[in-house]
């Protein structure tokens, strides 16, 4: 069986120590971590974990529990936990790449990602503004979406990584429309729900409140929520944020399109933060990852939690179930 591959993120970062946790279950693929294996074997140490780290070169098994399968991926300086090195951004990045690659040549069935440090990346001269746009640039698409999701809420962006004061001016209706219909897309076809019905957030309070607190629902965004409405598809205009997201709304719906990064995510993760998990749609593979950074300060202290990531490892082989 093709693996699923996952990344281990910034090594100073808890990400290994949450990877090496992925040893305490069996899982129904071969699950494989990019990371350094010197790397993960010396935080295991450092934990206390015993594992016993299998160099993958293409089993058709799922490791054993106790096991985990891992692909080398050599550190370009040594590591100490939650000490940050701009030398070592260009090993974050060779294993972004190998799983976009693997991913796109359908060597793997998909990723799940451990968190990076956008920072530390960028001080190396790499210009990086996230995961999801990194893999955006990598599959050649021109759109993807940023949904995070719990077990009983799903929100996804219509903007991501952006300055608050940038993004009324990427609201545009070509830019909705690709959102929308990528969400439509892969809540049929990754998901499997027929009629989804998704509520959407105003830009502005009130949702402009007739016009007094801005015109962008007006002029932009509840024209082209009308249009797909025409057509018969379940999706409101545009509704205030601050009562969008009360149960009595949320109760019937499949998914939550917010304007921007944190008009959505805090009630989100107020909800379920550490369970619940990051899906890039629009993407023609499958990308799940962790919803928290990189928590230098816990890193090799063995008190960061890996909830996150095994949701996010067992959604991302769910989806390929499917």
């Amino acid at each position: 069986m093709m693996p699923l591959y996952v990344t281990s993120g910034e090594p100073a970062g808890i990400g290994p120590d949450i990877c090496l946790s992925l040893s305490d279950h069996t899982f129904e693929r071969p699950v494989v971590v990019l990371a350094d294996k010197s790397l993960l074997q010396s935080r295991a140490t450092q934990l206390g974990y015993e594992v016993e780290l299998l160099q993958y070169t293409g089993q058709p098994d799922a490791a054993m529990f106790g096991q985990l399968y891992v692909e080398h991926v050599p550190l370009l300086k040594p590591v100490q936990a939650g000490q940050l090195d701009p030398a070592n951004a260009a090993y974050v990045i060779e294993q972004l790449t190998r799983s976009a690659r693997y991913a796109i040549e359908q060597k793997g069935v998909g990723v799940a990602t451990a968190p990076v440090q956008k920072s530390v990346i960028n001080d190396a001269g790499i210009a990086f503004s996230g995961h999801t746009e990194f893999y955006q640039e990598m599959a050649g698409v021109p759109r993807v979406v940023m949904m995070l999701a719990t077990h009983s809420l799903r929100v996804a962006l219509a903007t991501t990584h952006l300055a608050l004061r940038d993004v009324p001016d990427a609201i545009t209706q070509a830019r909705l429309i690709q959102v929308i219909d990528i969400l439509l897309h892969d809540l049929h076809s990754k998901f499997k729900i027929a009629t989804p019905r998704i509520l959407v957030c105003g830009l502005n309070p009130h949702a402009g409140e007739d016009g007094y607190l801005g015109r962008e629902e007006i002029e932009i965004i509840n024209p082209v929520l009308q249009a797909y409405r025409d057509q018969g598809i379940d999706l409101s205009l545009s509704l205030p944020a601050d009562t969008l997201f009360t149960p009595e709304h949320l109760k019937d719906a499949d998914a939550v399109l917010a304007m921007y990064h944190d008009q959505g995510l805090p009630v989100l993760k107020s909800q379920g933060f550490g369970e619940a998990v990051n899906i890039t749609l629009g993407l023609p593979f499958i990308r799940t990852s962790v919803d928290h950074g990189t928590a230098l300060s816990l890193a090799g202290t063995g008190l960061a939690k890996s909830t996150s990531l095994h949701v996010a490892v067992e959604l991302a082989l769910a989806l390929a179930r499917q």
